[in-house]
């Protein structure tokens, strides 16, 4: 039996075999004296502990089953690139961190997790950790790097493992799943998703090439920094409106939407780790679900009226976090398209800085981004609430939008912001989007349009000039009649 999650993946995975759009990847650059034994221990001890990491997915009678092997010695792979001179070491690990990336799962065959060490020199190494979605999520992930770096501290020291046995794995969750979805409370859950999502358009987003008629998941991403002064001028708003900094931050995303498309009504999929049940903090596998987040933008409000809307609607989302995904869909039932997401195109993710980090002793680790080259979705804008500001990143697709599209995007984005911080009062309309470059190209450049004509010459002469020229040509039009020169 699978989660309703794993389900909806398996089955998109036979439908689109191959893909790497659901790997997800964990690349750290090591500098200091890495044990490589104790780092093997460490990663057999989390297989181990965590069941979904060890599982694979068999198809009996044309219906998907979760199948978890034994516990058995995980192989930490090891690629020695020191022979290489170290210009040549750089630029190679970072080719096989890329290519290791962006390397299909195979279901049924498994291993759905798997390690690869590159050896640059005894004080540098590249760890590339990489997993199907189908057994794990962002919250899986921060798991794993936390258990890892206290199995490695331990182990380095010779002691036992520090973790305490797990209460649950995620086969229980599964099966607590289906006995939720067969009681009472989840009609409720039913009702209030069919009245939230009820006429939801789909969101028409200008883009530089046409639809193609079946999505290809082709992408890429680009990254972009907003300074420590913004992000904290950003949570003093949130603060001031009771809000919190993913509300300020979706709010001011959907009047970019809003601003883009010219529709009122802009939905938005974000997920949510679905953790509250006991037992699941500390496991790994597939729990996350996605909330469809729908604001009402209609009558030109000023931005914190939006706020307050889109505080609303995050409050009633997250009451009603635990119906699966795939279970909405199936319930409303939208029409399908093969070639767009359903109920929603355009997603938005906030992290913390510290959830996908890696502490090992002694060690200095710095996380290395991976580019798969593919996009689940139309747009994804990431963001990571750092020490030094908000990192964020768009991640595209490809066969909709170009790159330059994209460096227009962030700048919108930003200038958004900007003005969001200025006049937080201030109607949708009014908020700027365009850059300085953008306003100067617009008001002035595109607005020079005089012309050099003879000064000495009436202007009756000039007319009949251009009627010696162009006599059949279309000089005026009025109510469906024209006139020649």
């Amino acid at each position: 039996m699978l989660s309703s999650a794993q389900q909806r993946l398996w089955f998109l995975d036979r439908w689109n075999p191959g893909s790497a759009v659901y790997n997800t990847p964990l690349i750290f650059r090591v500098t200091g004296p890495l044990d490589i034994g104790t780092l093997e221990q460490s990663l057999n001890e989390i297989v181990r502990r965590h069941e979904a990491l060890r599982t694979i997915f068999l198809e009996e009678e044309g219906q998907p089953v979760q199948c978890i092997a034994p516990d058995a010695p995980f192989k930490l792979a090891v690629t020695d690139l020191g022979h290489l001179p170290e210009e040549e070491r750089r630029a190679e690990s970072g080719r096989m961190a890329g290519e290791e990336a962006k390397r299909p799962f195979d279901l049924a065959q498994g291993p759905l997790f798997r390690a690869n060490l590159l050896h640059l020199s005894r004080q540098e190494h590249v760890l590339i950790l990489v997993m199907h979605h189908i057994v794990t999520d962002e919250w899986s992930n921060g798991v794993i790097l936390r258990e890892l770096g206290e199995l490695y501290e331990a182990f380095s020291k010779g002691n036992p493992s520090p973790l305490p046995p797990l209460p649950v794995q995620y086969a229980d969750h599964t099966l607590r799943q289906q006995r939720w979805l067969q009681g009472e409370p989840v009609e409720r859950e039913y009702e209030y998703w069919k009245n939230q999502l009820s006429g939801l358009a789909v969101l028409e987003l200008p883009t530089d090439h046409a639809r193609p008629p079946v999505e290809r998941y082709h992408g890429n991403r680009k990254f972009f920094p907003l300074s420590s002064s913004l992000t904290q001028t950003l949570k003093e708003l949130s603060r001031r409106n009771g809000a919190t900094l993913f509300m300020t931050l979706l709010a001011a995303f959907q009047t970019l939407l809003h601003r883009y498309s010219g529709q009122e009504d802009i939905a938005v999929g974000s997920p949510v780790a679905n953790r509250g049940q006991t037992g699941l903090e500390g496991l790994v596998g597939y729990l996350a679900n996605t909330l469809v987040l729908r604001t009402q933008l209609g009558g030109n409000p000023g931005f914190c009226e939006v706020l307050s809307r889109v505080r609303e609607v995050v409050l009633g989302a997250n009451e009603h976090q635990y119906l699966p995904f795939e279970k909405l869909v199936e319930s409303i039932n939208p029409e399908r398209d093969p070639s767009r997401n359903p109920l929603f195109q355009v997603m938005m993710v906030l992290q913390n800085a510290s959830d996908s980090s890696l502490h090992l002793p002694g060690l200095v680790t710095d996380q290395m981004k991976a580019d798969k080259e593919t996009a689940e979705f139309d747009l994804l804008l990431e963001m990571e609430d750092g020490l030094e500001g908000i990192t964020g990143s768009f991640e595209y697709n490809t066969d909709l939008f170009d790159a330059p599209t994209i460096d227009r995007m962030i700048g919108h984005f930003r200038i958004l912001l900007e003005g969001i911080i200025a006049n937080p009062d201030a109607r949708l309309s009014d908020l700027p989007i365009l850059t300085e470059a953008e306003r100067h190209q617009l008001l002035v450049e595109w607005n020079n349009t005089a012309v050099d004509y003879p000064k000495d010459v009436c202007l009756h002469h000039l007319f009949e000039a251009q009627v010696e020229r162009t006599p059949d040509a279309v000089a005026l039009v009025f109510e469906g009649r024209q006139l020649t020169y």
